[in-house]
């Protein structure tokens, strides 16, 4: 289809922007990378210009800029992009002028009419539906009109009160939203009209669609998601597990993510953990086929107490936590799995070259998000310098980072503090978990802001929360 020598321009920033060059250097294709000014410092940057000299980096005014993104394309004779995680990676419309203007890209995700139809949490919903993958309670529809979306609440709030609810409460989402914004929980029925408002008024600005969704509250569940892999064909599907991902920050953004997603072996589940896994991923698998699903994408969940799990919505781009998939993953013997470089090898039109049965899964890992932020203040960011960072390598663990390992980093204010991903793999869960507090406890982070305040980082938030990993 595509394939040949190609040069790809990484519309992104950061961690994910190094490990997309180093996967096209891994393939023999060329690579551009993109800056603005407060990112020169970005180990991207560096990256990019050890591995690719001056001519593969540009520098733009914003990331959000496709007009910039285009016109750097053009200049550089980029023959296709890759969006990475955030600004463009899920934007129908981008992905679409991509591969439909004069001068047309290959677009590295899935076609922009996947984007389009599983972008949208209506449109996933009905999809889940017709083909009996379960999914919460609640509008399958958009709701704009205000008396209809008051009647729906008062259903669902009577509902968890014949149920026995103690604390009965739904949820008010942005239809075409993502990443956890968009979303309030609604405990009084008399706010609900307020709250339904608001985010109408949030996805109209954000979204330009004043679609709302409306649904049960699930408590007490674990977040888990099914990393599916699908050639250009869109007729070939694979996976490559499950991961759990309920260790969050108050606003619902992740911090660790664990492979696989229950350890049935290890934890006692008064539900069969191992069939719910399973069950997960068959209804993931038969929604891909159902789409002709043509790239990297992540189906998540939510798996209740009892071990009923809901379909949340669907993620039709690379996510931050892949390595932590790749971690526990096998192809046809090789350990050296690198989901980046399959989404860019398969992006640019290359055969899969296994199947299923090729695909072997063991072990357990977990991926800690490093970040300077005050967990105790409600996770907020930490802005100033970082002096020293470093840790110890070893053969079981894997650091993605933009930040410099030799020399001080303005952390920038434009963006999340994010600093590190640190991957480890462990033989079961328990032995990643003792690796994980072994390396966060040897790890290296000082600094300072302008006022001489020390550096407010998330470590001892990530080793408190590795004792219950996988627990309810």
């Amino acid at each position: 289809m595509y394939k040949g020598e190609h040069k790809v321009l990484i519309a992104n920033r950061g961690e994910i922007a190094i490990r997309i060059a180093k996967a096209c250097l891994e393939l023999n294709q060329n690579f551009v990378c993109i800056y603005t000014a407060a990112d020169s410092e970005s180990g991207h940057v560096r990256f990019a210009r050890e591995n690719g000299g001056e001519k593969s980096l540009f520098c733009i005014s914003s990331y959000r800029d496709a007009n910039e993104i285009f016109s750097v394309a053009d200049r550089s004779g980029a023959t296709a992009i890759h969006p990475g995680y955030g600004f463009f990676a899920e934007d129908f419309r981008f992905a679409r002028r991509v591969v439909k203007r004069e001068k047309p890209l290959i677009f590295i995700g899935p076609s922009w009419r996947v984007i389009q139809e599983l972008g949208d949490k209506i449109n996933t919903k009905r999809l889940a539906r017709s083909l009996g993958v379960p999914t919460v309670p609640g509008s399958d529809s958009p709701i704009y009109d205000e008396l209809e979306a008051v009647e729906l609440a008062d259903s669902l709030f009577a509902f968890q009160r014949e149920q026995g609810f103690q604390a009965p409460a739904i949820m008010v989402k942005a239809s075409a939203g993502g990443g956890g914004m968009g979303i309030e929980e609604v405990n009084d029925p008399d706010e609900f009209r307020s709250v339904y408002r608001r985010i109408r008024n949030y996805a109209k600005r954000q979204f330009n669609d004043e679609g709302v969704l409306i649904e049960q509250r699930i408590y007490g569940f674990n977040h888990l998601e099914v990393q599916v892999v699908c050639e250009r064909s869109g007729q070939k599907h694979v996976h490559f597990g499950t991961r759990n991902c309920s260790v969050q920050s108050s606003g619902n953004q992740k911090r660790i993510e664990v492979a696989p997603g229950f350890a049935p072996e290890e934890i006692h589940y008064i539900f069969n953990a191992s069939g719910v896994l399973k069950s997960i991923t068959e209804h993931s698998l038969s929604m891909a086929r159902a789409v002709n699903y043509d790239n990297v994408g992540t189906w998540e969940w939510i798996v209740t107490q009892r071990g009923e799990p809901f379909l949340m919505e669907v993620n039709t781009r690379i996510q931050v936590e892949n390595g932590v998939s790749a971690a526990i993953s096998v192809i046809k013997g090789e350990r050296n799995v690198n989901i980046v470089r399959e989404q860019v090898r398969l992006g640019l039109g290359e055969s899969m070259g296994y199947t299923q049965d090729d695909v072997n899964l063991s072990g357990a890992a977990i991926e800690y998000r490093i970040i300077a932020e005050n967990p105790d203040n409600d996770f907020a960011p930490w802005v100033g310098t970082i002096d020293k960072f470093g840790w110890q390598e070893e053969e079981w663990l894997e650091v993605y980072t933009q930040v410099p390992t030799d020399r001080p980093y303005e952390i920038p204010t434009e963006f999340d503090p994010n600093l590190a991903l640190a991957i480890v793999r462990g033989e079961n869960l328990k032995h990643a978990k003792q690796r994980g507090v072994e390396f966060l406890n040897r790890l290296i982070l000082q600094g300072q802001d302008r006022t001489g305040r020390k550096l407010e980082s998330n470590i001892s938030y990530l080793i408190d929360k590795t004792a219950a990993l996988l627990e309810f």
